[in-house]
């Protein structure tokens, strides 16, 4: 049963995180400090310190973070570019870490499965298919490495890969049905650390079994399903459980993807929902089809360029300009 008071006790937290928490000017203030710090470092071609322009790449995703929460947030604007500026950085967080995997093969990795799994289904609702195609690529190419490790317990992150297989008729491992059970068993094969996979993935396995339903009336019952169960995760924003967090606790994208999907495929969706959690403002941003790219952040614009200047082996020298 999920209990509404608490729900939206706790979009009211998640809101005002962005007012009272984690401030714009204050992550604005860190963008600003690690922009000397990049110009610095290019400007001397210092590539004995470049491996730093990888470690401020963080700077630029949580000031695009921000930015988003409070033009949508706080603002009120129906506003993706915030959002779109993450899912680049993130692109380039993993283009990045390759270069280093051999000069530095214990360095922490800044960004994790979820947040390339959300940056792959993103650049999939947007309509950028090279870049897309490049980040699967990534993900395949690396999976199970420190560089693209998958020890991960979120299910709706599996939810949207297999989905993604399914509607882009690809697989991982040979298959696009209860994948994420051949990567734990491939993973267990081969000494990788696997523990936290999950061996099931509750609503989403229902979903992943009908989602291509023709019945209007199972349709719009599965994505009750969704709505319900993540409403109740999100109750708890604060806490460590799955939609317990304040980037995306709130914003449903793994229903917005089944969407997405759907409508491409010419597949009946609901133009209204009822509930709380699809009635958020960040549920309710426009995307079209496609979506126009960004302007580039300034800062990533020039580690691109140092990238690929520098490195032959950057993976963005071998396909063109990218992301415009």
């Amino acid at each position: 049963m999920l209990n509404q008071k608490k729900l939206e006790l706790s979009y009211k937290r998640y809101s005002k995180n962005f007012v009272d928490g984690i401030k714009f000017e204050d992550v604005k203030e860190y963008y600003e400090k690690s922009k000397k710090e990049i110009i610095g470092i290019v400007e001397l071609n210092d590539s004995e310190k470049d491996h730093i322009l990888l470690i401020d790449l963080g700077s630029i995703f949580s000031y695009y973070l921000s930015q988003w929460k409070n033009d949508v947030l706080i603002s009120n604007e129906n506003r993706a570019d915030g959002l779109k500026q993450m899912q680049m950085v993130v692109f380039h967080q993993c283009m990045v870490q390759e270069l280093y995997k051999v000069r530095y093969p214990n360095m922490r990795v800044r960004y994790t499965f979820r947040e390339v799994i959300a940056a792959l289904i993103h650049f999939t609702m947007y309509g950028w298919e090279k870049e897309e195609n490049l980040l699967f690529n990534f993900i395949v190419d690396h999976l199970g490495e420190n560089i693209m490790e998958a020890n991960d317990k979120n299910k709706h992150i599996w939810f949207l890969l297999e989905l993604y297989l399914q509607y882009r008729n690809k697989t991982i491992f040979g298959t696009s049905k209860k994948m994420y059970l051949a990567v734990k068993e491939k993973f267990m094969e081969a000494g990788l650390r696997y523990g936290i996979i999950p061996e099931e993935l509750d609503v989403y396995d229902e979903v992943l079994e009908k989602w291509s339903t023709s019945s209007t009336e199972e349709i719009e019952n599965l994505l009750e399903k969704m709505s319900l169960h993540h409403s109740k995760l999100a109750s708890e924003i604060g806490q460590l459980g799955e939609f317990g967090d304040f980037r995306y606790g709130f914003y449903p994208f793994e229903i917005l993807f089944l969407i997405h999907v759907r409508h491409k495929l010419g597949l009946y969706v609901p133009t209204q929902f009822e509930n709380f959690l699809m009635n958020t403002p960040e549920a309710k941003m426009k995307i079209v089809d496609p979506e126009p790219y960004p302007e580039w952040d300034p800062l990533l614009r020039l580690i691109d360029h140092y990238y690929r200047k520098n490195y032959p082996d950057y993976i963005p020298s071998k396909h063109g300009e990218l992301f415009q």
